[in-house]
């Protein structure tokens, strides 16, 4: 049992002279902002729900062209980059600290709704928008599992019955250069389209430590995105989403700020740490490796060992080519009876090849020499409607998933502690997990006025999932781990199973089931004034990690994750809309929250390794505010303020 605390506060105070009003949850022409949190358009300030909506043109003048960009002006969103350059999103200290391919996120991304399940999808989206839809707190009764922290909407910019087209150029630091452009308009009666693409190159921003003219984190990128309506008749709308990004930027590098030198391998480590060079306090300084003499390409003596002058030079510098591509259609029928029908499908596909650097050193320590992996994932909703415009307001619908995910991952190491004769001179794990999922749901939602400013909600929603793993670790020839846990050759699986036996690979099954919902009560005080109250709970899907683990027990899943949240707020604007006010306070109950742990093995061979746990119990709570004054037309004041704690009330034994 163990209790520890974080306190986290944030203020933003930006000032904009504008052609265009901004469009912040608060910000001006708040009565025009249309979202969509409830699968149907409605007016942001009558929606009773914490959401933060930002307009194109806001996104354009601010020149927002990445997630890092979007978590900077969004109030308790959170980005960061990972290792292994997949993208982790935090929403109100409620998020995922994992980077494998096939782990779902904390917060849920969508376009068009149009589901990004896995978080590498969503890494070029945010351009030619019309806006963008942050929804805090848990969302699963609408928006599924995995929405624990929010849902982020991307809604693309549609297209238009007459011609129009545009772009920008710009030019920055590190010979940064970015471009954007679209064209606009009629393919034939009833029939529009609009094709939007964006692109970046630029020169490496990090420095290395040890070869200070040597640079990594040069971006080049470009994506784009086609979008087809079709109004077949007066009841029956096609649109169709054709989107896709190839990319190739250097993998962020890490920065070495100490070395642990505890475990069985305590003086090697010491070692190392003499010889190594610490990162200093400088956001550029990093360093990773390059080319490097590599043990497993010499000819190998039977104690693990090369003979001398037969190693061949390996490249180990941070490189990638990650490539991504989604069909999406959605239809919409008018059936009578003031019911509408929607139909959403999407399939998205996804390719990497990578090699990343994961310790901050010149030495290969912990350096992924392959990162390989896809994702295949398909989806399928279908909801009933009814008109948004009578006092009872319902949606009733289903969804389904199927998703495949595999990630070829090639750990080197013969710089560390774990390279020495008690352990055979072991330098390189590969491991190959593949991951089948299947989901399917069923939700409904409802709204009643029952009163002509009070309005009684309540949805929820029946996720069942079921992932099958396949895992199998594996070595290279000369890597030496066959030799270390007596597999007959390097492609055998070493792993061993419960029974201590290797060999075949680990096959798991994790089969999970729950119920999200949501109850709620809006006051519409006056016009523009609305006070909101809610109590919620969402889910996340367990899953399995993507480890070279020495026994299965490293590999076990962490099943689900919960939130129950209780949120009141206001929405509110006064002075006829010079003065804009938003406000939140919420509190999380957080059950088996999903984390990266530690585990050691018995036998203590190789110290602390990396495994997957859930913390059974822990709480967040704080609250969020945001002023927008608009003083003079064209001048927009905003302020946000965000403050957040955590707790962890009972942690548990693996980390």
């Amino acid at each position: 049992m163990c209790s520890t605390s974080i306190g986290c506060l944030a203020i933003a105070l930006p000032a904009s002279a504008q052609q265009s009003p901004s469009t912040t949850g608060s910000a001006a022409q708040t009565a025009d902002i249309v979202v969509t949190a409830n699968k149907r358009e409605q007016n942001l300030n009558d929606v009773g729900l914490s959401i933060t909506a930002i307009s194109g043109d806001a996104l354009a003048q601010r020149k927002v062209s990445s997630l890092e960009d979007i978590a900077s002006i969004i109030p308790g969103l959170s980005y960061s980059a990972s290792t292994t350059n997949t993208p982790i999103y935090t929403l109100r200290g409620v998020g995922f600290n994992e980077s494998s391919l096939g782990v779902y996120p904390a917060v849920s991304v969508y376009i068009d709704q149009a589901p990004l399940p896995f978080p590498v999808l969503a890494s070029h989206s945010a351009y030619d928008l019309e806006r963008i839809e942050v929804l805090k707190g848990p969302q699963g009764t609408l928006f599924g599992q995995n929405s624990t922290g929010g849902a982020i909407n991307y809604i693309a910019a549609k297209p238009t019955s007459s011609f129009e087209a545009g772009g920008d150029i710009s030019y920055g630091r590190f010979n940064a250069i970015e471009g954007n452009a679209f064209i606009s308009g009629p393919l034939a009666t009833n029939v529009r389209a609009r094709l939007a693409v964006t692109g970046a190159n630029s020169d490496g921003w990090q420095y290395s430590v040890t070869r200070p003219s040597d640079r990594n984190g040069a971006t080049s990128y470009v994506a784009g995105r086609l979008l087809i309506d079709a109004d077949l008749s007066e009841g029956v709308k096609l649109s169709f989403n054709i989107n896709g990004w190839v990319d190739k930027s250097e993998p962020q590098a890490q920065q070495l700020i100490g070395i642990r030198t505890g475990g069985p391998q305590g003086a090697t480590a010491v070692k190392l740490a003499a010889t190594s060079v610490f990162a200093p306090d400088k956001a550029r300084a990093a360093d990773w490796s390059s080319f490097l003499t590599d043990p497993a390409t010499g000819v190998q003596n039977p104690d693990g060992t090369f003979v001398p002058g037969t190693a061949k030079s390996t490249d180990f510098t941070p490189r990638a080519d990650r490539k991504f591509y989604q069909l999406a259609m959605r239809a919409d029928v008018e059936l009578g009876a003031d019911i509408t029908l929607t139909s959403l499908t999407s399939y998205s596909d996804y390719d990497q090849t990578q090699t990343t650097d994961g310790d901050g050193n010149a030495a290969v320590t912990f350096d992924l020499q392959k990162n390989d992996g896809y994702i295949r994932s398909f989806s399928q909703e279908f909801r009933l409607a009814n008109d948004p415009r009578g006092a009872f307001r319902w949606v009733l619908g289903a969804n389904y998933e199927d998703s495949t995910t595999f990630e070829d991952q090639l750990l080197r190491y013969f710089d560390n502690s774990n390279y020495n004769p008690a352990t055979a001179y072991i330098n390189g794990s590969e491991v190959n997990n593949k991951q089948k999922i299947r989901n399917y749901a069923i939700f409904a939602s409802g709204e009643y006025d029952i009163a002509e400013k009070l309005t009684l909600k309540l949805a929820t929603r029946y996720t069942n999932s079921r992932i099958a793993d396949e895992n199998c670790g594996f070595t290279i020839p000369g890597g030496n781990v066959d030799k270390l846990f007596g597999t007959p050759t390097p492609t055998a699986c070493y792993t061993f199973d419960a029974a201590f036996r290797n060999g075949p690979p680990i096959l798991q099954t994790l089969k999970e089931d729950n119920v999200s919902w949501r109850a709620g009560i809006d006051y519409k005080m006056t016009d523009s004034s609305l006070l909101y109250a809610n109590v919620s709970r969402g889910y996340k899907a367990g899953s399995f990690p993507s480890l070279a683990a020495a026994t299965s027990k490293a590999l076990k899943p962490v099943t689900q994750e919960s939130v129950t949240a209780y949120e009141a707020g206001i929405k509110t604007e006064f002075l006829d809309r010079v003065i804009g006010l938003n406000a939140a306070a919420f509190y999380y109950d957080y059950r088996d929250k999903q984390i990266r742990g530690k585990i050691i093995d018995n036998p203590n061979i190789f110290g602390a390794l990396d495994t997957l746990a859930n913390i059974p119990k822990s709480t967040i709570y704080g609250f969020e505010a945001d002023l927008t004054i608009r003083p003079t037309r064209g001048l927009t004041i905003n302020g946000a303020l965000t403050y957040l704690k955590s707790e962890i009330k009972t942690s548990c034994s693996t980390v």
